[in-house]
């Protein structure tokens, strides 16, 4: 299979889809693999490195996505490559769908089939594909939060962790997952005061053992959550519903309610934000103010440690790949029900619930997608 890797194009974005080594292993297995020229720049990876793995490089994105059959990335498409896909080709990267009719319309009008990371699964329930950027994400939210809270970004000029007779930062992290598990560390590594919202107690029992006293964990209700981000200097948004939008649960009314200078970052902005307040921003400009509060909300906030990122994408993607790339799509899709849940857009037609209910359109089951296309 010809399996191409263009240099991604949004906003700051630096990463790219895969490594050298993935291109050696891709290579391994007999397939082709065309390289946009400067694509692994960004994270510090040479032209030259892709050459030695076996990669053909080509000059522009143009060339790649006309010659490539499969097509893998980081972001999701912008409309400039939604424009150059083709019918039955497959593209592989996150989509982020539900919050983005725009790119989904272009996804349907150019009959590929697209298959988002952030909605793969694995057999215990997590999000393989989407965990090692989660957990670059809620380390970074923390980083961030502690930065934008520096009166010079606009926030209120309070320390995390504090100092000896001055009280540490108040750090309200909303949900326990991945992301949240990993900025909880990050805040309590700071010396910041830090505290868990979720609606699972299994997972806030967890969390508890985990940190043995060092966090609050605190089951959230309408009450406590109004309570917590109320009297918070730093909120994460770490709420996640796989594939569909992210519930509104901090209104502009509870917003107002916060010290100004506060300072929130939405993890949760791929999905479409779990703030009322919240928009996209990008690490150029990275904040804003609502209602006094400084809001942190980059869609791309692993692009910030490109190198990183990278690798740790490119070693969760890789099986997945092979896989689609030595059985062919199809195939692989139909003997892999949890690499079938990243199947979103299947030639003019979403085949994934959840999306299809964010955007209001008609979903087809994947498995009938793929049987048709037989």
């Amino acid at each position: 299979m010809r399996i191409g890797v263009p240099k991604e194009i949004k906003n700051h974005e630096y990463r790219v889809g895969l490594t050298p080594a993935g291109v050696r292993e891709l290579r391994g297995h007999g397939h082709q693999v065309l390289v946009e020229t400067g694509a692994g720049v960004g994270s510090g990876i040479a032209d030259a490195a892709y050459q030695e793995a076996g990669a053909v490089l080509v000059a522009d994105a143009a060339t790649v996505f006309a010659q490539a059959e499969l097509i893998i990335k980081v972001k999701e498409p912008q409309p400039a490559e939604c424009s150059m896909l083709r019918s039955g080709q497959v593209l592989f990267t996150y989509l982020h769908l539900a919050p983005d009719p725009q790119q989904a319309e272009g996804l349907l009008a150019s009959d590929c089939i697209a298959i988002a990371y952030e909605t793969v699964t694995d057999a215990r329930g997590g999000l393989p594909l989407l965990t090692p950027m989660s957990e670059v994400a809620g380390r970074l939210a923390v980083q961030a939060g502690a930065h934008t809270l520096e009166k010079a970004q606009g926030g209120a000029g309070i320390l995390l962790g504090g100092v000896p007779g001055v009280a540490p930062a108040e750090v309200l992290v909303i949900g326990g997952g991945v992301v949240g598990y990993n900025a909880a560390r990050i805040a309590v590594g700071m010396g910041a005061s830090v505290t868990v919202l979720d609606t699972s107690p299994r997972r806030l029992s967890e969390l508890d053992a985990l940190f043995d006293g060092r966090l609050r964990t605190v089951y959230s209700t309408a009450d406590t959550l109004e309570r917590l981000v109320a009297g918070a200097d730093l909120v994460i948004g770490a709420v996640l519903r796989p594939g569909a939008a992210a519930p509104k649960l901090v209104t502009r009314d509870l917003l107002k309610r916060m010290r100004a200078g506060s300072v929130v970052v939405d993890v949760a902005i791929d999905q479409g934000g779990c703030f009322e307040t919240s928009r996209p921003t990008t690490h150029q400009n990275p904040t804003y103010v609502e209602e006094g509060v400084v809001h942190y909300c980059v869609a791309n906030i692993p692009g910030a440690v490109a190198r990183t990122s990278t690798f740790a994408l490119t070693n969760a993607t890789l099986p997945y790949l092979l896989k689609l790339a030595n059985q062919g799509y199809r195939q692989a899709l139909q003997a892999d029900a949890h690499l079938r849940d990243g199947l979103n857009v299947h030639r003019g037609a979403l085949t994934h619930p959840a999306v299809a209910a964010a955007l209001g359109l008609p979903c087809q089951p994947a498995l009938d997608a793929l049987q048709d296309a037989s």
